[in-house]
């Protein structure tokens, strides 16, 4: 049986209301997306919220909010996409890569050792003093499984250091420090979390992401930033209640979402905890087929402390049990039809940050080890428990 890594499979309702917006003849930021942000605010339990053409420009506009400048350190995880670190890279200022944990999340331990370092004018791992200031750190949710926010939390106040949280993986997905703690969503421990609507994230725009924060200045902030620095949007110049004068008030970008994308983001958003549910079934399933297999180690669980999304079902193959490496795994399932990815080789591995900052191999032991036998397997609301099956029954032969 044929398995994609991913399929999008869109309710008709989804494309009758993306039929309807393009009938109305707005296309661009309007009344639409300033609904899906009241909605997408309030389920998560922000105050306030900012679409957005990814989430990218989620994190680039957060970090020009709180003002990062050219020669100030953000520290970020080496195991994260690419955006996370090259939107420090957009004010020319330095990423500094931290250790992951044993679920793939930044290392706690790992970044008070390094920003105590920091302080103390102490090298780290791939740079030198002297060092600029310390302007923010970015936790990644990996895969959907929230990092640790307490202990984080605590580093960040300790320093005195905003927190942006790369919540791409994460909506919906929550985090506690302990049973006896409510859930609170990821997203929402920092100063400002930023979301992806992608194509295969767990609720899509096509492309898309938000922001959501609680201080309405840092919202206010990047709202005029994502704008060219206008001081008045399309949709408040060109109704019949607004005014077609402007003013440019700052530097900006073009990073608004559309009323198109908008109108499927609300669709989504009644179907969010529909399709975790979905996702969460396939991950049972997985973790019932897979878990009898010495080969292969299952993707970590605490459903105490965490409410996982299950973006992503990231098995690790235990090397030391096989006769193939992970490329030859992931090979062999392609021979068979079954797609799968890898998420992802980390940063400080990648030519670019190793030709501008001598970064290399030996820096970074977890992240170095792990990702060599990470192997991220299909998963989506809309996949069948055939196709499931078909999946563990093709590892199951390749692992024997």
């Amino acid at each position: 049986m044929k398995v994609p890594f991913f399929r999008v499979e869109l309710p008709e309702s989804a494309i009758d209301a993306v039929a309807d917006q393009l009938r109305s003849g707005w296309l661009t930021t309007g009344e639409k997306t300033h609904r899906f942000e009241q909605q997408f605010a309030h389920r998560i339990g922000s105050a306030h919220a900012l679409a957005l053409n990814s989430c990218t420009a989620a994190l680039h506009l957060a970090l020009e909010a709180i003002g990062v400048q050219r020669g100030d350190l953000v520290i970020v995880p080496t195991m994260t996409f690419a955006a996370t670190a090259e939107v420090v890279r957009y004010f020319d200022a330095t990423p500094v890569f931290v250790d992951m944990d044993d679920a793939f999340n930044i290392s706690p331990a790992k970044l008070e050792e390094t920003i105590q370092a920091i302080l103390e004018k102490k090298p780290i791992a791939g740079l030198e003093p002297p060092y600029g200031p310390i302007k923010a750190i970015i936790p990644m949710h990996y895969g959907g499984f929230a990092c640790d926010m307490a202990e984080i939390q605590r580093i960040a106040a300790t320093h005195e250091l905003p927190i942006i949280e790369d919540a791409a993986h994460t909506f919906p997905a929550a985090y506690r420090p302990d049973e006896s703690a409510p859930w609170k969503h990821c997203g929402t421990f920092g100063e400002i979390g930023c979301f992806s609507f992608y194509a295969n994230k767990c609720i899509t725009t096509g492309e898309g992401g938000m922001a959501v924060m609680n201080d309405e200045k840092l919202r206010e902030k990047m709202h005029v930033l994502s704008l060219h620095g206008m001081d008045k949007d399309a949709y408040k110049r060109f109704t019949s209640a607004g005014s077609w004068y402007y003013e440019i008030i700052a530097a900006g970008f073009k990073y608004n979402m559309t009323d198109l994308s908008a109108v499927l983001g609300l669709d989504e958003l009644t179907r969010a905890d529909e399709y975790r549910a979905k996702r969460a079934h396939v991950a049972a399933r997985y973790d019932e087929r897979l878990g009898q297999l010495d080969a292969i180690q299952l993707p970590p669980r605490d459903d105490s402390t965490r409410q996982h999304s299950w973006h992503l079902y990231s098995i690790r193959l235990n090397l030391d049990r096989l006769r193939i490496d992970r490329a030859q795994f992931i090979e062999a399932l392609k021979d068979r039809e079954i797609f799968c990815s890898m998420h992802w080789k980390p940063l400080h591995l990648m030519p670019y940050y190793v030709g501008t900052y001598g970064y290399g191999e030996g820096l970074f032991p977890v992240a170095e080890r792990e990702w060599l036998r990470q192997v991220s397997l299909p998963i989506f609301p809309a996949m069948t428990d055939a196709e499931v099956e078909a999946v563990c029954v093709d590892i199951e032969e390749i692992v024997s």
